[in-house]
């Protein structure tokens, strides 16, 4: 669902990501090492197709908060790097499935892997890397970790499949989008998170507020994410404007413009949305809708909730730069739609 940070900078021209980059510096560059060392194979396709989406820029957020939260607690050992890489293997292995399904043409700006090789290869290398992750969580010895993140390895999955119902279907719930939205994108940053906290040994409690904060970050980014694909902001940032809208995705903005709609704007949701058949002019009239009953408003107010409880949750850390570094990322995360 949910694809990376673009950065928006603060005066000094640094953004909270590449903020929060230099504070784990050290462990970031071993992390993306140890990535670079375990996606190889005596199989060249394997590590070429890998390196295409991994290497394609992202901002590596979700390994970035493993990293943060187990320097948080005081950890000084390495097996916060490994979960670092396992995290960056499911969110690339969950990427490269989703283009597969969702027939995607470009991730991140650049041409898809699965139009590159075709979705086979695709599909394959995506459990590659799958296998590759549960290979370190093992070698950090640590069991809960290993239950933590094969736990988020299912829901992200369950999630995949729940959000086959949200194409084509006006039927959909704001209880089912929130419920695969939880599963397909927060699940990862929560567990992201909580095991960098679990690593450091820190108390339940911390533990427990790193989950929350990644949970309540991860809904938010992905709210954001959903009110972009209907945004001009959207193309300033790179990205294609509508992708969601194309594919018939029943999105918060959607679900809301739908349920506020006129009755003669009826006709139009089913046309485009239950039976697909859609032209170029739609967009811009999906766009106009989902503006005018306050589709977009709504899912960003709903996004700072979330962003806000994030924030909230890291109170449970004592005072530190990484801390600041965590509740800036969440603002940024809300932020970068303005």
């Amino acid at each position: 669902m949910a694809g990376d940070v673009k950065t928006k900078t603060d005066a000094a021209g640094v953004s909270p990501v590449e903020r929060l980059h230099a504070l784990v510096g050290a462990d970031m560059a071993a992390t993306d090492k140890l990535i670079h060392a375990r996606m190889h194979s005596g199989v060249p396709l394997i590590p070429d197709l890998a390196r295409h989406l991994i290497d394609s820029g992202g901002k590596r957020l979700r390994p970035l908060l493993t990293l943060a939260a187990a320097r948080a607690g005081g950890y000084d050992g390495e097996g916060h790097r490994m979960l670092a890489a396992a995290v960056e293997f499911i969110h690339t292995a969950t990427l490269l499935h989703d283009d597969v399904v969702d027939e995607s043409s470009l991730r991140r700006g650049k041409v898809s892997a699965n139009l590159m090789w075709g979705n086979k290869p695709s599909v394959l290398v995506g459990d590659f890397l799958f296998s590759r992750a549960f290979q370190l969580m093992v070698e950090t010895g640590n069991l809960a970790v290993l239950d933590i993140l094969s736990g988020a390895a299912a829901i992200i999955a369950e999630g995949e499949v729940m959000q086959l119902k949200s194409s084509n279907n006006l039927g959909v719930t704001e209880d089912h989008y929130m419920s695969v939205v939880s599963a397909k994108t927060a699940a990862l940053f929560a567990a992201a998170a909580e095991t960098g906290a679990v690593i450091a040994a820190l108390p339940a409690p911390l533990v427990a507020g790193m989950q929350s904060y990644g949970l309540n970050l991860g809904i938010a980014f992905q709210l954001v994410d959903d009110a972009l694909d209907y945004s001009g902001r959207q193309a300033l940032m790179g990205k294609t404007v509508g992708d969601d809208f194309r594919e018939a995705k029943m999105t918060l903005p959607i679900i809301l413009a739908h349920a506020r709609a006129k009755d003669a704007d009826k006709p139009f949701w089913k046309r485009v949305i239950e039976t697909g058949n859609q032209s170029e002019a739609d967009l811009d009239r999906a766009i106009t809708l989902v503006e005018e009953t306050g589709g977009i408003q709504e899912t960003m107010r709903r996004a700072r909730a979330y962003a806000d409880a994030a924030k909230t949750a890291l109170g449970v850390l004592p005072p530190s730069d990484i801390r600041a570094a965590l509740s800036e990322i969440a603002d940024f995360c809300v932020e970068r739609a303005y």
